[in-house]
């Protein structure tokens, strides 16, 4: 039933993404699709194909691992036992969060691929840190989109009986009701509107990109960043993003954040509109009024054509040239959002055998 265009699904009645109030009465909504605050300009037929030509056939060398990526193991007594305000990075943008003695996780991607395909698409270069029967019961899942990796179908069903919410942005709640999730579960949100649980404020925020799971349901549903604000802690989880004055204007709104969870990876010169240049999240960090930042839609797949390491090591540079605190940890590596770590250089540390 997901291979079917969701516009013709709406009219089957098997979702109400085209009759939701919510979403006809949203300013990014146009009656058919959702945009940006700024419109991105049109890629083309020329542009998309060499885009295609490089993935398939011009991909330099060193996008994929050749040897071990440390990773932390996780276990749910670890879990238990840590102190609150305590984050992990599962990998790509998997973030776990501790708050108010609840857990709450980000972008839950834990298949093998990050693809429609079950054989054939961006393998994992991990494990996550953590099994899923493992994890404990969440408050809530948050969603910023419905690409694949960030939205994993067979994720989502496994993690269903053990959350309590799943927070998405307009449109992308439908979609998990079509996967069977109960709709009492779901809550969808514009950008600038959010809830209170568990002590936690989320709220929706603007972000620059796009939607869509297949060639014929592009922009259907909504993106976004969030933040996350336990009353004394303030993240921001950006999704997916290219760089844009909304950041600005979020930490204007806001005033600041203690860690901000920035994409750093799978850029290119070809799709600067949906994804940031390292030296671009480090200035949407500034934007934030950030204090650490945290990159992260790295270290996990190969989506882009850049060195798989080459994130870390330009988001550092950078970062140390313009003073800005920075948090690298390992996947399944404890983050106390207090009082971050700097992390090592682990990308450098991975040249150990798997053996």
């Amino acid at each position: 039933m997901e291979c079917l265009p969701l516009f013709i699904r709406s009219r089957l009645g098997l979702t109400a993404v085209e009759r939701s109030r919510k979403i006809t009465e949203s300013a990014r909504h146009d009656g058919e699709h959702f945009s940006n605050s700024v419109p991105s300009p049109a890629g083309g037929f020329g542009k998309v194909a060499k885009i295609a030509w490089n993935m398939l056939f011009n991909k330099p060398q060193g996008t994929v691992p050749t040897k071990h990526i440390p990773v932390d193991e996780l276990t749910r007594c670890s879990l238990d036992e840590a102190p609150d305000r305590s984050a992990y990075r599962l990998g790509h943008s998997t973030v776990l969060l501790k708050l108010h003695g609840k857990y709450w996780l980000t972008d839950p991607v834990f298949g093998e691929r990050a693809s429609p395909f079950s054989r054939v698409g961006p393998k994992r270069f991990h494990l996550p840190p953590i099994a899923l029967n493992e994890l404990p019961p969440l408050c809530a899942v948050i969603l910023s989109h419905d690409h694949y990796d960030h939205l994993d179908r067979k994720t989502i069903i496994e993690l269903a009986d053990k959350t309590e919410y799943f927070l998405t942005p307009l449109g992308v709640g439908d979609r998990l009701v079509e996967w069977g999730i109960n709709p009492d579960k779901i809550q969808q949100f514009d950008w600038w509107n959010g809830t209170k649980i568990g002590g936690v404020t989320v709220t929706a925020t603007p972000a620059q990109h796009f939607s869509g799971r297949s060639l014929f349901d592009g922009n259907r549903t909504l993106w976004a960043s969030w933040v996350i604000d336990d009353g004394g802690i303030r993240m921001f989880f950006s999704g997916d993003t290219g760089y844009s004055e909304d950041f600005k204007l979020i930490g204007a709104k806001f005033s600041y954040f203690d860690a901000t969870f920035i994409e750093t990876g799978a850029y290119n010169s070809l799709w600067p509109d949906v994804h940031m240049l390292p030296e671009e999240s480090v200035q949407a960090h500034i934007d934030l009024r950030g204090r650490w930042l945290v990159p992260i839609h790295n270290g996990t797949f190969d989506l882009a054509l850049h060195r798989w390491e080459e994130p870390f090591e330009r988001v550092s540079k950078i970062a140390l040239k313009r003073g800005i605190s920075l948090c690298t940890p390992r996947m399944g590596q404890r983050i106390n959002l207090v009082t971050p770590h700097h992390g090592n250089y682990w990308w450098r540390l991975s040249e150990k055998s798997d053996e």
